[in-house]
């Protein structure tokens, strides 16, 4: 069964690398991610200083620990797990759950993702080589445990949260969830932003990166290159047991994820809040579809909700290490900047069902609107009254004309670029599965690039507020300051309009070509 599975897997891998755009980002995302493993590998190699061998342990640790949190908080960011053989595809056939999981871990390794990782793990391989053979047969082994357990914690995590948000009673659950396995952006920062200085960190942090479980393979290498033999076998042993346990817990979630309904729609009939909007002609009937489905379907929900929170929060952890305020006032901005980052595909949630839009005559102009408000509301219910609150609860009243000028563009800007975005460059999702971060063809280079070019057009167009913000703090002018919030509030007003506009005409004209992106392939 391992052998089928690792077939297709690469049957299906070799197929996305002639899929147009996608086999683009596709084979960009393998280059980039090689040329990172490869420095990460000659790092680790050559992170010994003369035959230390507690400072080169420390920072193979801290380098592995930066790849396993990617392994946690990539997929959640991007909302996009790699799944290209789905579970759901082989639920009726005659095969035990442990067999299945066993057959689909083999896939896994079978991906480009794995290899880049195994070349970035062997440079503990090139480091024990300097303390001799036993070192470099213990650091073998601890690099392949360490390879099956990242691989198998992040399904674990991805199909634990997964599992939550499915239903309407664990989408508070889904929340906090998806939000703390997002928030290890955090700390991969901090240790991606202090790796020069890990030689020189005190001794309780250097043990503690190498008793983590990311560091378990670089301290049994340490041990044996001592002589240590008991410790490097505990060591090895800790992280052969913990990979054990987590495939047990994967084969687990696994044989309920098939034993559950494929749709991931939670939900039933139109009653509550929105059943009592009033629907006022096309466009009232598309925003109510709209806000429903960001309401219920839980790949939506994966999408937006942990950079929601991840944007929130962004503003707060400085602050905290800082001990100052610092820019919390701007947390509603930094948090509709990211929020609008789930919606750069909006017509690939929809898939094939968009031809029922395009059949109908006039039905574009009133689709691109609906979802238009729909997104404006979905993003400035969470993100506006932080931005209106948090300036005046923290004492800092002279920052309101930066924060909500800021945010006035930050939103009205990204809805534009999520509009224009899912209709020029639409890709495909699956069709609903068990697991909502779930992303057949690997999609996760696509949206990163597509996230890439969100973030840097809402950059380039604050330049303007910033500029009248800057000369009304350098002459001391508050009314200069808060002349950029009308500039702010018309910039992102006109990027909306301008967005609804493009998308609209694209609708119109590139249907047929849309519809076909967004097909499953």
């Amino acid at each position: 069964m391992a052998g089928v599975l690792i077939r297709m897997r690469l049957l299906l891998t070799r197929r996305a690398l002639t899929n147009g755009w996608q086999g683009f980002t596709f084979v960009t995302g393998i280059l980039a991610g090689a040329v990172v493993a490869i420095g990460t590998a000659a790092v680790i190699g050559f992170a010994a200083r003369d035959g230390d061998v507690a400072h080169g342990t420390t920072i193979a640790a801290t380098l592995f620990g930066i790849w396993t949190l990617g392994w946690l908080c990539g997929p959640v960011l991007i909302g996009s797990s790699d799944e290209t053989v789905q579970p759901e595809h082989l639920r009726l056939l005659p095969i035990s759950h442990r067999g299945l999981a066993a057959g689909l871990l083999a896939a896994a390794f079978a991906g480009p993702a794995p290899v880049i990782n195994l070349i970035a793990f062997s440079g503990l391989i090139v480091l024990a080589a300097q303390w001799g053979w036993a070192a470099t047969f213990v650091a073998v082994i601890g690099v392949l445990l360490h390879l099956v357990f990242v691989v198998l914690l992040s399904r674990v995590v991805l199909a634990w949260v997964g599992a939550a948000m499915r239903s309407r009673r664990g989408k508070d659950l889904g929340v906090l969830l998806a939000g703390l396995v997002g928030l290890a952006y955090y700390p991969l920062s901090w240790l991606l932003g202090h790796v020069s200085e890990l030689r020189d960190v005190p001794s309780g942090v250097a043990t503690a990166l190498r008793w983590s479980p990311s560091g378990w393979a670089p301290a049994a290498v340490a041990a044996a290159a001592q002589g240590d033999w008991l410790i490097a076998l505990l060591a090895l042993g800790a992280l052969a047991a913990a990979s054990l346990g987590l495939w047990q817990a994967w084969s687990v979630l696994l044989a309920r994820r098939l034993a559950a309904p494929m749709n991931s729609v939670a939900g039933g009939s139109g009653g509550g809040l929105l059943g009592r909007v009033r629907q006022g002609g096309p466009v009232g009937a598309v925003l109510v579809k709209e806000l429903r489905a960001w309401w219920r379907d839980s790949r939506r929900r994966a999408t937006l909700l942990p950079v929601l929170v991840v944007g929130i929060l962004m503003p707060v952890f400085p602050a905290v290490q800082g001990g100052s305020a610092g820019g919390v006032p701007f947390a509603g901005v930094t948090a509709a900047l990211f929020a609008v980052l789930a919606a750069a595909n909006l017509y690939g949630y929809d898939g094939t069902a968009l031809w029922q839009t395009l059949v109908t005559p006039g039905a574009a102009r009133a689709d691109v609107r609906g979802r238009l408000l729909a997104l404006l509301l979905v993003v400035g219910v969470p993100t506006l009254p932080l931005s209106l609150i948090l300036p005046g609860a923290l004492g800092r009243w002279e920052m309101y004309p930066w924060v909500l000028s800021l945010y006035a563009v930050a939103l009205g800007v990204g809805v534009c670029s999520a509009l224009v975005l899912s209709v020029i460059a639409p890709y495909p999702l699956p069709p609903r599965t068990g697991n909502p971060f779930s992303g057949s063809g690997n999609p996760g280079c696509a949206k990163m690039l597509i996230q890439f070019v969100m973030i840097l057009g809402q950059m380039f167009s604050v330049l303007p507020v910033v500029a009248i913000l800057l000369v009304g703090r350098a002459t001391e002018l508050k009314a200069v300051e808060w002349l950029a919030v009308p500039v702010g509030l018309g910039l992102g007003i006109a990027a909306a309009l301008l967005g609804a506009r493009i998308a609209e005409r694209r609708l119109a004209t590139g249907g047929p070509e849309l519809l076909a992106a967004v097909r499953p392939k």
